[in-house]
């Protein structure tokens, strides 16, 4: 792990001393845990994962893509994956983005609009 660490500073472009300061650290904590003198505490991996978009999977073992797929990514896949308008690619994100009261009150509605008039579901 601790050579991943470094892997990822490097494609990042960043020296130790810029990858360390939003993490919260000094340079020196940065190159002990990429000389192997230093652990990664549960709590760094996760916020290395949350602050640089990591793979949490391919910082603990290696396996998978060094990056979290993007929001944008994601919706352009799912765009392709089934053929949605520009439009609709919005609509998903705008939901995706509300808070979940307001999705439970979206949900609700299209939930009685999905009824005959019996209130049978159809």
């Amino acid at each position: 792990m601790n050579q991943r660490v470094k892997e990822l500073r490097q494609a990042l472009g960043l020296s130790g001393e810029k990858f360390a300061e939003p993490l919260g650290v000094q340079r020196n904590a940065i190159s002990r845990i990429e000389t192997g003198k230093n652990g990664l505490s549960e709590q760094m991996i996760k916020l290395i994962c949350t602050t640089y978009n990591v793979n949490e999977n391919w910082l603990r073992t290696g396996e998978g893509d060094m990056f979290n797929q993007t929001k944008n990514e994601f919706l352009s896949d799912v765009q392709k994956q089934f053929s949605l308008t520009e439009f609709q690619v919005n609509l998903v994100k705008t939901y995706l983005e509300l808070s979940d009261t307001d999705k439970a009150s979206i949900d609700k509605f299209i939930t009685s609009c999905c009824q005959n008039p019996d209130n049978e579901k159809i």
